[in-house]
């Protein structure tokens, strides 16, 4: 497995190594505190969903401006980018951390994920906490069950069929099926609402087959049937293909735990498990934040503005550990999890 580690600057100010026999962790956990990296940042969120809903807004108005023409398929892919804003809004509100009101916080949640995507908030904190709790473990982490995809040698060698052959390619297959998960989620959020209990249900329910709703009408009044399918096909094929390119880099290709072996802390579980990827504020604004993996799994409740400010502690504190701190560029993140998808599939191109 090839990962590339980064540098690590001297020991920021407020941090500590563990003490002796003590959690690896708490050391960490208290520089973090004592330099309120987890108050949470109510003004940056509110500016953030208000530009964010005036883009969105302005959107939808020009698709309604422009009318029946080709030349509104150009506003699809700008509407897609703007969604997948609005997914990473939703997830940071599951994370508590917007607000720690758990009511105010959910309510959030349902507008951003029910509501504007079409997608059950619901489901997707139930899925993402379980995956969080234990990342990269193939028996706890939903992330990595065999499905679609298949992360390990014991998973693919159980395929057959159909799912068989598509294993064997998984590696070239995975952004193309990245095009299908915008629908996908939406299937997924349906299906989810079984589980949930009645009062939660109805709720959810509601607010999905509203934007349903809301999106057929909006497209259907003002284009013709063939440019409104070709609409939402660009529009919600690029927005499975933006998240898939912000969530691929983080876990894909790193440690996986042995599900029988030893079991690890809380700071090894996530910082082994996850890749941070190199970047700038173009870089954290296309990946909502997600590119500082490792803050965010340590830290799910860090509002996102202060992940990067948590970077060098993090990073100084394992190295003084001597725990490896995967750093890498988006293009060579994407590099490493395709690789690794192609290296689980290569026994099966190889027993034909």
């Amino acid at each position: 497995m090839s990962q590339s580690t980064a540098t690590v600057a001297p020991r920021p100010r407020g941090t500590s190594g563990p003490s002796s026999g003590g959690s690896e962790f708490a050391p960490l956990l208290r520089a973090v505190k004592g330099q309120g990296l987890l108050d949470r940042r109510r003004g940056w969120y509110a500016r953030a969903v208000a530009v964010n809903t005036l883009a969105l807004a302005g959107l939808v108005t020009a698709v309604a401006l422009s009318g029946d023409s080709w030349r509104t398929l150009l506003l699809a892919p700008l509407l897609a980018v703007f969604c997948a804003r609005t997914a990473f809004m939703g997830h940071d509100a599951g994370h508590a951390q917007i607000t720690g009101d758990k009511a105010a916080g959910r309510l959030i949640g349902l507008v951003h994920g029910n509501l504007l995507l079409g997608m059950s908030y619901s489901w997707w904190n139930h899925k993402h906490n379980r995956h969080h709790a234990n990342p990269n473990h193939i028996d706890k982490d939903p992330d990595v069950a065999a499905d679609v995809l298949v992360f390990t040698g014991e998973q693919a060698r159980t395929r057959t069929g159909f799912r068989r052959r598509l294993t064997r390619h998984q590696a070239w297959l995975f952004f193309p099926l990245t095009l299908l998960e915008g629908v996908a989620l939406k299937i997924q959020g349906f299906r989810d609402l079984r589980r949930q209990a009645p009062g939660e249900r109805a709720v959810e329910g509601a607010l999905l087959v509203s934007h349903i709703a809301v999106y057929a009408t909006l497209l259907l009044t003002t284009m013709s049937p063939g440019k409104a399918l070709a609409f939402a096909a660009i529009h919600q094929a690029l927005f499975g293909l933006h998240l898939g390119m912000a969530f691929a880099p983080n876990h894909k290709g790193m440690e996986m735990p042995d599900p029988d072996g030893e079991s690890w802390g809380h700071l090894r579980r996530q910082v082994l498990t996850s890749r941070n990827i190199r970047g700038g504020l173009l870089t954290d604004w296309f990946l909502g934040g997600l590119n500082y993996q490792i803050e965010h799994h340590l830290f799910p409740s860090m509002p996102r503005p202060h992940l990067r400010l948590a970077q060098p502690l993090v990073r100084a504190h394992c190295r003084d550990l001597g725990i490896p701190y995967t750093e890498t560029g988006l293009v060579d993140s994407y590099r490493q999890a395709l690789s690794h998808m192609h290296e689980v599939g290569e026994p099966l191109r190889a027993d034909r």
